[in-house]
């Protein structure tokens, strides 16, 4: 019977250390800018409603659309900040 190969034993693994992995942080100025855009909403809002609409901008309830587009505009900053 014909004899069979040799084979070569594995050589022995190094153990793994773990990878750090850096994170990715976002620019000093993302933060403010969030925090402003969220309160200069509300203000926005409360003006609007105090004012009965006609100011700040001379367009009526779409003070409003402005308020709430300015604050959903921070928290959507949110999701990238890190």
């Amino acid at each position: 019977m014909p004899k069979s190969r040799n084979r070569k034993k594995a050589a022995p693994k190094q153990p793994q250390t773990p990878r750090t992995r850096e994170v990715a942080t976002s620019p000093e100025w993302w933060a403010p800018v969030m925090v402003t855009l969220m309160i200069l909403g509300l203000i926005w809002v409360v003006i609007t409603y105090l004012m009965g609409g006609r100011w700040p901008l001379p367009i009526g309830n779409w003070n409003l659309a402005v308020g709430i587009g300015l604050m959903l505009s921070g928290f959507l900053m949110t999701i990238g900040w890190r």
